[in-house]
């Protein structure tokens, strides 16, 4: 029987502190976690077809808005779910986010608290 490798979470996201959070969360739900900081990579990595991208709204250094277009414009990435978070008085910024394609849209403090049930519905265990 051939060894299976753990699923893959895509973590776009600048906030050091939120990204060990986010990595303690997957290795806990037995995925793996790529995280990066650059709009090329995410495209790339995202082609790897991960189980889930994950979008830090605020994080302006990778165009986010652009990103999920993008994202979702791809034959390869486009059937990928986005989740981004925001803060929760963002209601523009939040807006936008689902005109450009992602899937879900959540306060930051409302995903913070659902990360754990979130990657485990994406594991598949």
């Amino acid at each position: 029987m051939p060894i299976r490798e753990p699923k893959r979470i895509l973590a776009v996201v600048a906030d050091l502190f939120f990204s060990v959070k986010l990595a303690d969360a997957a290795k806990r739900s037995g995925l793996t976690l790529d995280l990066v900081k650059d709009p090329i990579e995410a495209l790339e990595k995202a082609r790897r077809k991960p189980a889930l991208i994950v979008l830090d709204l605020n994080f302006e250094a990778v165009q986010p808005l652009d990103l999920i277009a993008r994202l979702k414009a791809s034959a390869e990435t486009k059937g990928i779910g986005v989740i981004g978070y925001v803060s929760h008085v963002q209601g523009e910024l939040k807006r936008q986010a689902y005109q450009a394609g992602c899937d879900m849209v959540l306060a930051r403090s409302a995903f913070s608290q659902s990360i754990p049930q979130i990657f485990k519905r994406h594991s598949g265990t």
